[in-house]
């Protein structure tokens, strides 16, 4: 363990993929408990450098595979529930976030692999929810404790994923289904788009360890998220219903661009990264421990598997999920009274 740096344990010399899953399982009971305790467990010097060896030691660390839900950013599928990490720009971060904290059943395990590490930058920076949940203002977390955190989105193929490929269907009545199943409300635009909202928990227990923790998109996906100029020019030429992400508290508040910054304080304490090396993974509590990526430069080949699916009732949510907010997310302010 070294300060800013996620925990590590060095594999012992193995000559093939084979070796490594024998000594993946004979250690399993033991990384997992390593796991519980520390939330990601970064395992350094394994000889996993192609997509079928990532796959033989997902097998071993993840056997429950969890589909990709309510698609949100472009990934590559290398088939067997392995992909990329992310499609988007390398020189775009990715702030952190708890894996599909939006649907009711979402992967309670990560599993991050390295096949190529870029010349600069590219980790995938893990932050510890538990501490930030301790590091937030009381206001904050018992405004979150009580009303939840509401997601709104608008599919488009320009500017963010199209509803058929988040809802992996070409037919409006599937994707219908889908959110009046899993507590989703939507509206059909005139341009055949979709827009939906949905109300979520922001604070759940892991089911294990009964540890509170901030498990949410709330200002990953908040419009003061955005870059200045791009979030004007999209709110000029969108309005506030017609951007891609936005989020607010579940009784309709809107997030101020301090009270934002005070989470994303909270998120960067927390937060700690090694960079990546060719054949390392990462192994994530998807509860206990949120991921982003930092920007880069060259070839980054990182691959993800998500399994151990949870449901949400599973982790005592401090507010029910329901389709969406009592009432509508008022225009944006940028402070409260």
């Amino acid at each position: 363990m070294e300060p800013g740096r996620p925990t590590t344990l060095e594999a012992p010399h193995l000559s093939g993929v084979e070796e490594a899953v024998a000594w993946l399982e004979s250690t399993h009971t033991e990384l997992l408990a390593g796991l519980r305790e520390h939330g990601a467990i970064y395992l350094r010097g394994l000889p996993v450098h192609s997509v079928e060896a990532f796959a033989q030691v997902r097998d071993v660390l993840v056997p429950r595979r969890t589909p990709y839900r309510e698609k949100a950013t472009p990934r590559s599928d290398f088939g067997g529930g392995v992909y990329s990490s992310t499609d988007l720009p390398a020189a775009q971060p990715i702030r952190p976030h708890n894996e599909n904290s939006y649907t009711l059943t979402f992967p309670g395990l990560l599993l991050f692999g390295c096949l190529s590490a870029p010349e600069q930058g590219g980790a995938t920076p893990v932050t510890d929810c538990r501490s930030v949940l301790r590091g937030l203002p009381p206001h904050l977390v018992e405004r979150m404790r009580t009303h939840g955190w509401l997601l709104k989105r608008a599919y488009s193929e320009h500017l963010s994923v199209d509803w058929q490929s988040a809802f992996d269907t070409d037919f409006p009545a599937e994707a219908e289904r889908y959110c009046q199943e899993n507590l989703i409300s939507w509206t059909w635009r005139e341009d055949g788009g979709l827009s939906t909202r949905q109300l979520r928990p922001g604070i759940v227990r892991h089911p294990e360890t009964g540890e509170e923790v901030w498990f949410n998109h709330l200002a990953f996906w908040n419009e003061w998220s955005l870059e200045d100029e791009v979030r004007e020019a999209l709110v000029e030429e969108l309005g506030h219903d017609g951007l891609p992400f936005n989020t607010a508290f579940g009784n309709g508040l809107p997030l101020t661009r301090e009270e934002l910054d005070t989470v994303n304080a909270a998120y960067e304490a927390a937060t700690v990264r090694r960079p990546w090396e060719p054949g390392d993974l990462m192994l994530v509590d998807n509860v206990l421990t949120a991921h982003g990526r930092d920007p880069y430069f060259g070839d980054r080949r990182i691959l993800v598997a998500m399994g151990a699916p949870l449901a949400l009732a599973d982790c005592r949510p401090t507010v029910e999920p329901a389709a969406d907010a009592p009432c509508p997310i008022p225009e944006a302010v940028t402070s409260h009274d």
